[in-house]
């Protein structure tokens, strides 16, 4: 029976070496909110939401660390340093755990816990971690499990709750030769870790069947912390003695060298071995923070806040030194919008059913020039549930957001200005109870005025000209019973304006002649896979891209959208096998969030499941991104916005935001800033050299010294790449290569040359 017992806990060793991205990707998380801190190797360890940083005492240096260095990007439960093995050791609230070696690029992922099929998902969380000669017992939903840093191996794992059944614990620690541990729903339980058959779970006794958030060991004596967040010592012979009773919350209990560590929402003790306080924060003037973890050491107090990061206060002091990274202020980015050198971010939170309750108050974060700014929801004048970012062509320092919620909110020159609602505007609440006034895609025309669609009313489709002026248009003619939600609106080249209702279908609007139109799913009618559409985007060839909840299309004759008696419909684009003879449908009833195209016309889709990289006719999947293959922190892609100036691409996650480094641009109006890089390209370089900097359609043809063509290529947008090959047959040799250019009408030429050394 203890054979067939042992085998079911047995918990193989599978771990994985994660990828390094840093060469081609950058991460912009958020690192304010800090839950679980540790130290070692002269560092100090702040753990984020999905993502970590460290200190150096000796240096002074931040150091991040997330999916780009190989992280997951799911949600960290805990961590801690070991500081015999040199290892930064992070828990997940999955049951993942990941082994960062300090000084190296290498991270090892732990997915045992995360992959027993045995263990509910619910239980598998990763609570605490506690190492002892060698061994790292990980305290977990299920029990307890050995883990050897040395070998890097699984040993036993301990199921002991009552009848072997799993119990969850959340802190252990060892007087030895008993190893404690505290279980919210099992009280303090104890073992002999010297017997050989503590694997049985009839060897653990309980000292004490109550509810309990901690045990640690502090100097040989030990302490825990109830649920009434009651503190009391344990000893053989006089069981336990309550030492203090605390009205407020202990959210953390950490024993570290000769110091108690007890956490509260709002302030941190530090105790000695007797029990005696030796110092407290209780508040730090310029900081209004909310505490997640704690640590006290080497007569310092580390802060996990919520709001600021992580904050050192000396011992007797209340004078703050704020250690936090720069990022966005949250890892929930909902949209997205660029413009040359910058990004701008916000928070809202509507959910598939575009409904904005309970409504969410975040601020918004800027990106310009590679520093961010962060808005807090208190300048923003109430504007809750920020769904929608349109920068003004014209004018890169003007910016508008949507609100779900209150109104159309103006940015100038990163500050908030105006919030345009019911008292200084056309815009209306469709409720009579409270104002609520649904605002969410919004796009310019090429005339400077704003398009922007408003929910639940008939004249939603509202229009704001560059004088300041609002004009409603009531859409009733085509639409008598609008649905839950208007969602995405795209104006193209000509100042059509084409705008989803998510029950109806696509609208379309044009302001010369004042007509509609609308197509839907219903056969006959329009060939929409559902009226739930989530993503327009016009490309360089004036095609309205379409995305939907079930699907993608694309509407080829936009002009033709208005000609009377005319059957129009969006088709969808069929990737033919010719091996096969058969035809499938792309993207087929994928959910579709965001198309955007780039200066090659190239498009990138977001979806549910990651993201696409299209030709420009989308018969051909250049790249595929998911969570396995790149740093994307989750594969539900909110939003995508591209620099067309650097090419960078940004991908908005749930679990946050991070850039990949394109190469695409848009086109320039001239070749004057042409250039290659790579130059040189030096041996061993195996990826492409881009030539950016090009006018649309401009011809390059590179070359040997000697006037020998090598390559050719006309150029989409404003950048081409070159494999280094002579026309895909073999590698070029060493020397100096031209790439001579000409725009389409050849009335400008340049020659840049590029070094190849192999």
């Amino acid at each position: 029976m203890k054979k067939l017992l042992y085998s079911f806990i047995l918990l193989l060793s599978l771990s994985i070496s994660a990828q390094n991205f840093e060469n081609s990707w950058t991460g912009h998380f958020s690192y304010v909110s800090i839950n679980s801190i540790t130290q070692g190797n002269d560092k100090i360890y702040a753990a984020a939401d999905n993502s970590a940083f460290s200190y150096d005492l000796s240096t002074l240096q931040l150091e991040t660390i997330s999916t780009i260095q190989g992280l997951s990007g799911e949600n960290i439960s805990t961590s801690y340093y070991s500081e015999e093995q040199d290892l930064f050791i992070i828990g997940y609230e999955n049951g993942l755990i990941e082994i960062v070696r300090d000084n190296t690029d290498d991270i090892l992922t732990i997915v045992d816990i995360l992959d027993k099929q045995s263990i509910p998902p619910n239980q598998k969380r990763i609570n605490h971690f506690n190492e002892y000669d060698g061994i790292l017992y990980i305290a977990a939903g299920f029990g307890i499990s050995e883990y050897n840093l040395e070998t890097l191996e699984f040993g036993d794992s301990f199921f002991i709750g009552d009848g072997g059944a799993y119990i969850n614990i959340l802190q252990t620690d060892i007087d030895p030769p008993f190893i404690y541990a505290a279980s919210p729903e099992g009280g303090i339980r104890r073992a002999n870790f010297n017997n050989s058959n503590i694997i049985n779970f009839e060897e653990w006794n309980t000292l004490d069947g109550g509810n309990f958030k901690g045990v640690q060991n502090l100097s040989n004596q030990i302490y825990c912390v109830r649920d009434d967040n009651t503190i009391l010592s344990y000893q053989d012979g006089t069981g336990f003695t309550t030492v203090a009773t605390n009205a407020q919350n202990i959210i953390g209990f950490q024993a570290f060298d000769t110091l108690l560590s007890v956490v509260f929402t709002n302030r941190i003790q530090a105790f000695d071995e007797d029990f005696q306080l030796v110092a407290q924060v209780a508040g730090i003037p310029d900081f209004n923070y909310s505490l997640l973890s704690g640590l006290a050491f080497d007569e310092k107090f580390y802060l996990g806040t919520q709001e600021f990061g992580l904050l050192e206060v000396p011992f007797n002091s209340n004078q703050a030194t704020q250690y936090l990274p720069d990022g966005p202020i949250l890892n929930t980015p909902f949209a997205l919008d660029t413009s040359p050198g910058q990004l701008w971010v916000n928070f809202g939170d509507v959910d598939v059913n575009f409904n904005p309750f309970p409504l969410s108050r975040r601020g918004i974060s800027n990106l310009r020039e590679g520093s961010w700014t962060n808005i807090p929801f208190s300048e923003t004048f109430g504007a809750n549930d920020l769904v929608n970012i349109s920068i003004n062509p014209d004018d890169a320092n003007e910016v508008y957001m949507t609100s779900f919620n209150k109104g159309l909110l103006k940015i100038e020159d990163q500050e908030p200005i105006i919030l345009y609602d019911d008292t200084n505007s056309l815009l209306e609440s469709f409720r009579e109870d409270a104002l609520d006034i649904r605002l969410y895609g919004s796009d310019f025309d090429r005339e400077g005025n704003l398009w922007f669609v408003q929910s639940r009313v008939s004249d939603g489709l509202i229009r704001l000209s560059p004088t300041g002026n609002f004009t409603k248009f009531d859409v009733s003619d085509v639409i008598s019973n609008p649905g839950l939600a208007w969602s995405e609106l795209a104006v193209s080249r000509q100042g059509t304006v084409f705008f989803a209702d998510t029950e109806n279908g696509l609208v379309g609007y044009r302001p010369n002649g004042g007509d509609f139109n609308i197509i839907s799913d219903v056969e006959g009618n329009g060939n929409l896979p559902t009226n739930n559409i989530r993503a327009l985007t016009f490309d360089a060839n004036n095609r309205l891209w379409i995305g939907t909840l079930e699907g993608l299309r694309v509407l080829f004759n936009v002009g033709g959208f208005f000609d009377v008696d005319a059957n129009v419909e969006a088709q969808a684009i069929i990737i033919r096998d010719d091996e096969a003879d058969v035809g499938q449908e792309l993207l087929e009833s994928q959910t579709i969030t965001d198309i955007e195209v780039d200066g090659s016309n190239n498009k990138w889709i977001a979806t549910t499941a990651g993201v696409f990289y299209l030709s420009p006719n989308g018969q051909e999947t250049l790249l595929n991104f998911t969570k396995d293959n790149s740093p994307l922190p989750s594969n539900n892609v909110q939003d995508i916005a591209i620099d067309d100036f650097s090419g960078t691409v940004y991908f908005a996650t749930l679990n946050g935001l991070v850039a990949y480094n394109g190469t695409a641009t848009a086109p320039r109006d001239d070749l004057e800033a042409v250039y290659a890089y790579p130059n040189p390209v030096r041996p061993g370089f195996e990826g492409n050299v881009t030539i950016d900097g090009l006018m649309a359609n401009a011809n390059v043809k590179i070359t040997d010294i000697e006037g020998n063509l090598v390559y050719e290529e006309t150029s989409r947008g404003g950048s081409i790449q070159w494999d280094t090959t002579a026309f895909g047959r073999y590698k070029v040799r060493s020397g100096v290569y031209l790439a001579i250019i000409t725009s389409d009408d050849q009335l400008n030429t340049t020659v840049s040359k590029i070094m190849i050394v192999r």
